[in-house]
């Protein structure tokens, strides 16, 4: 077998696995009793700051787990986003940069297990998108961000056999164009009710677009999903004591991540075992401030398990 430095080794190394595509936000997420208002002030009791995004968070916890993606995401030139790129390097995530003229941002307030959001948005992208090798590439998760190379990534995905995953978090412009191309589709409550469907009918309205799992992440309620059959389960979430909930914001995230992570680490297990391990990893998240502090190592992910999963 090659050693360490061995040029074969080294490019195995760097050869992509997964591709992760979304919207960068820098996330801002503080804790406070009251919100000041007119010429107010008032002193938060906790703050955490660290990336955001629906797909890049689920590319950091996908990295954190032990498989590093590419990432196809918005970058400024200003200081938030050298911000970003530093986190990044961090992880060892090849960013494939989409040019913007000014980072996002999110500032976030959770309070008894929901959270408040206040987003100031750039996607007026200054190029197309990058044009990537997908080489041995074995999984693609998009968030409906960047509609245009979702379509495109998605589409060559499909076409070569690769996984296509997306988290549906809300109606884009696209989503059911996309959707054609998706194998994997589990996407929120707020896109029920957007499109003023019940889980039920969402459960039937993806199988229509041609998706082999679906599902729906509701919070407390857990996730209601089918399998490659059809078949409709129920998985509980986690029996957490509410005073240890902390931060729901990217719970959400994390299970995507950490799901996708489980596909390409253990490919011959099914996928109710790959969204147990994302429904353990997103409890690892709710107890931690902000999404860098929520990310989870697998040795977290095996106490949760051990701790939580024999009382559902």
């Amino acid at each position: 077998m090659p050693g360490p430095d061995h040029p074969i080794k080294r490019m195995t190394e760097n050869l992509m696995q997964a591709l992760f595509i979304g919207q960068t936000y820098i996330d801002v997420t503080f804790i406070t009793d009251h919100m000041p208002t007119g010429d107010e002030k008032h002193v938060a009791s906790a703050y955490a700051v660290s990336f955001g995004g629906n797909a890049v968070t689920a590319a950091f916890c996908c990295a954190k787990l032990g498989i590093v993606p590419d990432l196809i995401a918005t970058v400024a030139n200003d200081w938030l986003g050298r911000m970003f790129q530093d986190m990044s390097a961090k992880y060892g995530i090849s960013i494939h940069p989409r040019k913007v003229n000014s980072s996002s941002l999110s500032f976030i307030m959770p309070k008894d297990g929901k959270r408040a959001i206040v987003r100031c948005r750039d996607d007026a992208h200054i190029h197309p998108f990058p044009l990537l090798n997908l080489g041995n590439c074995r999984a693609l998760h998009v968030d409906g961000h960047q509609p245009d190379a979702a379509i495109h990534y998605a589409r060559l995905c499909r076409e070569a056999g690769i996984l296509t995953s997306l988290d549906g978090g809300g109606l884009r412009t696209n989503t059911h164009e996309l959707l054609e191309y998706i194998d994997v589709a589990i996407v929120a409550e707020r896109l029920c009710e957007q499109m003023d469907l019940t889980p039920e009918k969402m459960l039937d309205y993806l199988k229509s677009r041609g998706c082999r799992v679906g599902g729906i992440t509701m919070g407390e309620k857990g996730l209601l999903w089918y399998d490659e059959t059809g078949a409709v389960h129920g998985l509980p979430a986690l029996p957490i004591p509410r005073e240890r909930v902390i931060d729901t914001n990217g719970a959400g995230d994390v299970f995507h991540g950490a799901y996708i992570y489980s596909y390409l680490a253990n490919p011959g297990n099914s996928w109710h075992d790959h969204f147990e391990f994302g429904r353990a990893a997103s409890t690892f998240k709710i107890q931690r401030l902000g999404n860098e502090a929520g990310l989870p190592t697998l040795p977290d992910i095996e106490k949760v398990r051990q701790e939580f999963e024999a009382r559902v």
